[in-house]
């Protein structure tokens, strides 16, 4: 068979042109494949690439989700081959063996699995995600079965090594954004936070409790004779090839320590203002908000819901040689070069009121408070707002306009709120429809009314059918919804006339603003979520 390059089957196939291909080329990060450049940079999915190949090269494809392993063929390949070349072996016929690959135009990994293994390689396509996922279900379950007979007091080191390092891997590949190790009485329960949701993995054996916490314990610096008490830690650290900085919060229960660890991708960490999904409208809006020379500028939501996010994508558009950026935050998430990042340390007395009186006299254009959550910090950032700073900041509401009751509640005086304060955005993080096997449908009379209430024409919405790309759920990855409000003069005199929000929100209302639920449903009629979703997280106007 001749051996033909990726770029060339994808030019073939109409699905990328020639300077796509020499762009993705220039621009790709070293040892980094073609295939995979040309999917981060979204000019194709995973799934046409598998159909290109499959057609192609007359190369089978597999879904491994209930696929029959036959266990006997781990011993032929080790899991760290299996790992860093992304390949999952299936079984052996009759001199040849079958492995499912990502890339089968890796002719070095199957010429190295021939010489190896003495055995004829047959390579078939699956994704990605699907191979890490049948090899951390099968390698690992090994490692698990013989770290089960361990008894308590024999328990040595590797077994717990090798399964938190499992545990850990298995989250980086799985794209979590938080692990719960949750002990019970008889077990421990490992659950993965995938795209906003809980999903349980793994059990692990009672025994194994305390070594795996201690050793959790010991490589995030805490103390691990306490165990009464909660404690907060950090460890940064690579797993596989992807620098994370993982945090960690013990909580003493009933059956043991609950550990979470919250996992922060270094790689994939800061966003252009342009990658947040802001509708055009919102986009100006609030570029328009942050492009003022002073003022306080609130993003508000619940927890997890991306502000942290939002805001170093926001610093990280005005990160400029003649301005002097200082934040103070608690923890300080992710570095950004050229930012004078303070962190928050209650222990010695440096709190976020503390921390932002110094950096006053710091002569800072920008400043951004992680958060306010009291009087005092309100106070000082609102101060600092009036004597010519942009200030950023976040608060837990559940709309925007919300903002300005919670800021008055704090103890602020209704007058300092309208003089500071520029702009709010609202956001929340709902699941995206699987962009590989997304498919149209008729709107049901239920959602053609929500349409038709919220002022938004539809012929047809998407939804996820389920595949393997997104382990047969339908979505896959996250996007934001945003409501912006900008504090104009008209809102600021009914502010100072004491109009209710009520009054405020049916004029931002008349005013042509967009509220969560609208966004979320030009959303929906662009193919990029579901109604579900949209109706979780907004409520109806």
């Amino acid at each position: 068979m001749p051996r033909k390059r990726l770029g060339d089957l994808l030019q073939e196939a109409g699905l990328v042109t020639e300077e796509q291909i020499n762009e993705t080329l220039e621009n790709k990060k070293d040892n980094q494949k073609l295939g995979d450049s040309l999917l981060e940079r979204g000019y194709i999915t995973e799934r046409q690439l598998i159909e290109v190949l499959e057609f192609q090269l007359g190369i089978p494809h597999v879904s491994l989700y209930q696929y029959p392993i036959d266990e006997r063929v781990l011993g032929f390949v080790s899991r760290e081959f299996a790992q860093d070349n992304v390949i999952m072996p299936l079984r052996i016929q009759e001199n040849e063996m079958m492995i499912a690959m990502k890339d089968p135009m890796d002719y070095y990994v199957i010429d190295d699995l021939e010489l190896s293994t003495g055995l004829s390689i047959s390579p078939v396509i699956a994704t990605k995600d699907d191979i890490l996922y049948a090899i951390n279900k099968y390698y690992y379950k090994n490692d698990g079965e013989m770290t089960t007979e361990e008894t308590a007091d024999t328990v040595d080191e590797s077994p717990v090594i090798n399964l938190l390092d499992q545990i850990l891997t298995t989250g980086v590949q799985l794209k979590a954004s938080d692990i719960h190790i949750d002990p019970q009485e008889a077990a421990v329960n490992v659950r993965y936070r995938i795209d906003g949701q809980l999903r349980s993995e793994k059990t692990i054996p009672k025994q194994l409790q305390n070594s795996l916490v201690a050793r959790i314990k010991i490589l995030a610096d805490l103390n691990i004779t306490q165990t009464r008490l909660p404690q907060d830690g950090r460890i940064k650290t690579t797993v596989g090839v992807t620098p994370v900085d993982l945090r960690i919060s013990s909580l003493p229960t009933v059956h043991g320590e609950k550990v979470v660890i919250r996992i922060l991708d270094l790689s994939s960490a800061l966003l252009k203002l342009s990658e947040l999904n802001f509708s055009e409208q919102n986009k100006e809006k609030y570029k328009h908000l942050i492009s003022q020379p002073s003022g306080l500028v609130l993003i508000t939501g619940p927890t997890g819901s991306g502000k942290t996010s939002t805001l170093y994508a926001s610093i990280n558009q005005m990160n400029e040689e003649n301005v002097n950026i200082v934040t103070v935050e608690d923890p300080v998430e992710y570095q950004m070069e050229g930012v004078n990042q303070v962190q928050v340390n209650s222990a010695v007395g440096l709190t976020f009121a503390n921390g932002l009186r110094s950096i006053l006299r710091q002569d800072p254009n920008i400043i951004m408070v992680g958060e306010i959550r009291d009087q005092e910090t309100a106070e000082i950032a609102i101060r600092a707002s009036l004597t010519g700073h942009l200030v950023l900041s976040t608060l837990h509401t559940n709309s925007a306009l919300d903002a300005i009751p919670r800021l008055t509640d704090m103890g602020i005086e209704p007058y300092l709120v309208v003089s500071s304060l520029n702009g709010v955005v609202a956001q929340r993080l709902v699941r995206k429809i699987c962009r590989d096997c997304v498919t149209e449908r008729e709107p049901t009379v239920m959602e053609k009314e929500i349409f038709y209430y919220n002022g938004v024409d539809v012929e047809t919405v998407s939804y996820g059918k389920g595949c393997s790309s997104c382990h047969h759920r339908g979505y896959r990855g996250r996007i934001a919804v945003h409501e912006v409000v900008v504090i104009d003069d008209t809102i600021k005199t009914m502010l100072l006339n004491n109009r209710s929000i009520g009054d405020i929100r049916n004029y931002a209302k008349q005013d042509g603003m967009q509220f969560l639920i609208h966004d979320g449903l030009e959303k929906v009629k662009q193919g990029l979520t579901t109604i579900e979703e949209i109706m979780q997280v907004s409520i109806s106007v």
